[in-house]
């Protein structure tokens, strides 16, 4: 049963369980092959309770559906049969996607050996795509069916072999056999460095503090759950509101100073704010513990250091992927409190609300996926980077498998530089606790049910947060869809909601800052986010560049009045420690 379903609003509570500047459209493009990389960063989205059980069950199905439909089998084997003939005989017209770069060499289309090659895949994919649209099946079966066979049938593409691959092949005599020797040393790399995972960045040239999370600032506050870091302000004059941004307990906290080019924290400090970031340790087994309570007592902790630091008595507030859910949790707790301290909210890639059809690879979070994630959690005590990240990567094999392999295996290529890869691949630990909490908020739908869902010390009810809310989605977000995003706008009490749509895949869709002349963004053009999506997109302008500037607007006329920049960090009561990044981002 697809768990993506609203919870009931009658129910009793329960601690911990389910209770009960164009107009138009932004639909076109599709993302390369970095774009899908970084669309692999683990959001802990509705896929945390993926169970290895859940892909059984899909080729389960398929395989009963197969036995009880044998003349449907045997009218997509005599299609197949039919291609095969035609491959055969010179006359088959099938061809690759211009866009698949797996099929980008010439021999492709010239060598009859590899293109007749190419034709047999093709024809493969085509029969197995329409044996399945022809099966009686519901929508989520039929999504299902999809997700898994266009996994296997990617494990089958030619090019993942030397034998099936011109341009590895072409490599190899070209390099006198150096390519495949470097790619045997690649892979032995691999084998005992990288957990027996293909690598997906080349770290070396990476090293923090000096050419990855370089904004100055510094640590002013430690306890063994958080580092809190406050940044230097680069303006004589700062807004008298801070900033506080919540990161996700998975990936480090400098994908928001990933770079000087690249950072929202030097955006900041360059326009005013004055920028406060949580730096969340890296949990070892003893700290499996920490669940989604301690985690929202670390937040108010974060709060009241950067209000006595700074001596407002508000502050803006920030978070993405499931640093958005924490915050949403925050925030309804807060409100629980009659904690007025949250000013405006920021919310970025996060799915709140999210439904059946929202993913293919979505349809395959079951009830009994999520307790046997559930279980498994709580065995070990924390959920290890490495096995998250090799769970993500076989979600979206074709770009986060594959074509790793074939260029550093098969050409013997080292992996590609790129900062936002080296920093997806410094994972952390996910504690058994808070993976249980994410997992229950996910089946009840709890974000979603006001008042019948007891976590962190209180009932979750959006509805009483009323600050003014600003939600950011991607267009071509594989983890967090927009769509999903957007529903985010109609949970809470805020009077003020604005919703931006950033024309990009997960991470990239917020680091896109200003000076990418590709850039673009779309917005509602009187501002309004009416309850259908469709009502939105209808009202939406197109707008040339970065969202940033527009964000730092909204932002500023939340931020108070414009004071003098403080001359030091940290306060007499939380003195600056260790220059930022930290020290827990070194764990």
């Amino acid at each position: 049963m697809q768990m993506a379903t609203k919870a009931g609003s009658g129910s009793g509570k329960k601690t911990g369980t389910k209770s009960a500047k164009k107009k138009g459209a932004p639909f076109s493009g599709v993302a390369g092959a970095f774009d899908a990389a970084n669309d692999a960063t683990m959001a802990l989205g509705p896929l945390a309770g993926l169970a290895r059980e859940d892909f059984i069950g899909a080729i389960g199905l398929m395989l009963r559906q197969t036995a009880a439909n044998p003349d449907k089998a045997w009218k997509a084997t005599s299609s197949f049969s039919e291609d095969v003939v035609k491959i055969m005989t010179g006359k088959s017209d099938l061809a690759p996607d211009p866009k698949d770069k797996r099929f980008m060499d010439p021999a492709w289309t010239f060598n009859p050996f590899f293109k007749a090659g190419a034709q047999y895949y093709l024809a493969v994919q085509k029969g197995v795509k329409s044996y399945i649209e022809d099966l009686e099946l519901d929508a989520l079966e039929r999504d299902r069916a999809n997700f898994i066979s266009q996994i296997i049938i990617d494990a089958m593409s030619p090019t993942n072999t030397l034998i099936g691959n011109p341009t590895a092949q072409k490599r190899l005599v070209d390099s006198g056999g150096l390519s495949l020797v470097k790619g045997l040393k690649n892979a032995y790399h691999d084998i005992v460095h990288n957990d027996m995972m293909v690598s997906q960045v080349n770290k070396k040239p990476f090293k923090l503090g000096e050419n990855v999370a370089t904004a100055k600032g510094a640590v002013v506050y430690r306890d063994e759950r958080f580092e809190l870091v406050q940044y230097a302000p680069t303006t004589d004059k700062v807004f008298a509101t801070p900033q506080l941004t919540i990161p996700p307990q998975i990936n480090k906290m400098y994908i928001n100073d990933l770079s000087p080019e690249k950072s929202i924290i030097k955006w900041q400090t360059d326009h005013g704010i004055q920028p406060f970031m949580i730096s969340w340790r890296n949990p070892t087994e003893d700290m499996g513990v920490w669940g989604m309570a301690e985690y929202i007592e670390s937040c108010i902790k974060a709060l009241d250091v950067v209000c006595e630091i700074t001596g407002s008595d508000k502050v803006n507030i920030s978070g993405g992927c499931s640093g958005g859910q924490t915050m949403s949790v925050l925030l309804s707790k807060l409100a629980s409190m009659g904690d007025t301290r949250a000013n405006a909210i920021t919310m970025m890639v996060c799915v709140l609300e999210p439904k059946p059809g929202d993913t293919e690879a979505s349809s395959l979070v079951s009830h009994n996926g999520i307790a046997l994630a559930r279980q498994r959690a709580a065995k070990k005590g924390v959920i290890e980077g490495s096995s998250l990240a090799r769970g993500f990567a076989w979600l979206r094999p074709n770009d986060l498998i594959w074509n790793y392999v074939i260029n550093n295996y098969l050409l013997g290529d080292d992996p590609p530089a790129f900062d936002i890869l080296f920093w997806n691949a410094d994972a952390t630990n996910l504690s058994s606790a808070l993976m249980g909490d994410f997992l229950e908020l996910f089946e009840a739908n709890a974000y979603a049910a006001p008042g019948t869902f007891e976590i962190a010390g209180h009932t979750l009810d959006l509805t009483k947060v009323t600050g003014d809310l600003f939600v950011l989605g991607g267009t071509t977000d594989h983890i967090t869809p927009w769509r999903a995003c957007y529903r985010s706008t109609q949970l809470f009490g805020s009077k003020n909601v604005e919703f931006i749509l950033s024309q990009a895949g997960h991470m990239q869709a917020i680091l896109n800052p200003p000076g990418n002349p590709k850039a673009k963004y779309w917005k509602h053009s009187n501002g309004k986010t009416p309850a259908d999506v469709t009502e939105w997109m209808k009202g939406s302008e197109e707008v040339a560049g970065s969202w940033w500037p527009h964000w730092m607007e909204w932002l500023h006329a939340r931020s108070g009045a414009e004071i003098a920049a403080p001359g030091t960090l940290g306060s007499k009561a939380y003195p600056a420690m260790e220059a930022a990044p930290g020290l827990y981002v070194l764990e």
